[in-house]
């Protein structure tokens, strides 16, 4: 029997069925700050405990998080014997939606539209085409920072729907394919879409020569502001910014004085630095910034397929076959775990 004790507030619709999945399972739900770890094997959640003596039998802990850089000064980093696994690939359809959505909008003038609405009146005649002349996306150029999961399904959908030249930035651009989680049908695994690719030291090359720029990137030493002064001076004018990953990476105040000085054309941001983010910051009263509070995967739909990820994940476990998603393959190495998988 595997232990399973999941702290994210999932309702019993969504954890029924997980428990009917196998009868080597067990799962339970509990508060994280009010839970009894000592017979957990398998931990889902948002917030693991710091003191691991409190859950002595612990074997695994999946995240409720694609990314794990609120989690390298966490002890689970560093102990190799429990595995640490996250959610990376299941919120790439949603966040991908968002993103094209945004684009949109921004290319289409709807904040604008929206705030005429506001006012209840049209503007006079002879403002009209000059305020609500759209920019079409079709045909035009999508530079993509990150080409995992989420950047895949962009590009996918990018490439499908819109006809657009996509331009991929990735860590090793000879490392084209990605054996990550993905829904069937969805992304790029094979790296077969992009029609040019970039390394990080070349991304002032990409975004010179985007419409679109949609930074998908994971928050670590080398892509912290990477996005910076430099990098937003080599956009065109007529360019729109998206950031879906992690605010750290994107120095504001050089984006927000590129928005101030009409630099580059607009922004839509999901992702902030400082998290609430501060009623001060100025990106918040931008007419030409789309602001989203972080929350744009939490769907119905994506929960759903949290929980059968993680879950599936569980079941492997039950049964010695490796668990998906794993953070650090190093761990695999452990003595606690050599020899134990069979598949």
């Amino acid at each position: 029997m595997v232990n399973v004790l999941v702290t994210m507030p999932f309702s019993d619709r969504l954890l029924d069925p997980l428990r009917a999945v196998s009868p080597k399972l067990r799962i339970t739900r509990a508060a994280a700050d009010r839970a009894d770890y000592s017979a957990t094997d398998v931990l889902y959640t948002g917030a693991p405990p710091r003191d691991l003596s409190r859950a002595r039998g612990l074997k695994w802990v999946q995240v409720h998080m694609a990314g794990v850089n609120t989690l390298l000064d966490h002890p689970l980093y560093t102990d190799t014997s429990v595995l640490l696994t996250t959610t990376s690939g299941v919120h790439a359809a949603t966040i991908a939606e968002y993103a094209i959505t945004v684009l949109l909008a921004l290319a289409h003038r709807v904040p604008r539209m929206v705030e005429w609405q506001a006012k209840g009146t049209w503007p006079p005649d002879k403002d009209r085409w000059s305020l609500f002349v759209p920019t079409e996306m079709r045909g035009s150029t999508l530079g993509i920072i990150g080409y995992g999961s989420i950047g895949r399904e962009l590009a996918r959908i990018a490439k499908t729907a819109f006809g657009m030249t996509v331009l991929a930035c990735k860590r090793d651009p000879s490392r084209r394919e990605d054996s990550g989680y993905a829904l069937p049908g969805t992304g790029d695994p094979e790296g077969e879409l992009p029609d040019a690719w970039f390394s990080p030291e070349k991304v002032s090359e990409l975004l010179a020569h985007s419409d679109a720029v949609v930074m998908c990137a994971p928050l670590t030493p080398e892509t912290e502001r990477m996005i910076g002064p430099a990098q937003l001076s080599a956009m065109k004018p007529s360019a729109y910014f998206v950031n879906v990953g992690r605010g750290a990476t994107v120095d504001e105040a050089a984006l927000s004085r590129a928005l101030a000085e009409k630099r580059i054309a607009g922004a839509a941001i999901d992702v902030f630095e400082q998290e609430p983010v501060s009623p001060e910051n100025p990106l918040l009263k931008m007419e030409q910034v789309i602001v989203a509070p972080h929350a744009i995967c939490h769907t119905d739909e994506c929960m759903s397929l949290l929980g059968q990820s993680a879950f599936k994940a569980a079941v492997d476990l039950a049964h010695g076959r490796k668990p998906h998603l794993i953070v650090d393959a190093q761990a695999l190495r452990h003595p606690d775990w050599v020899g134990k998988f069979h598949a």
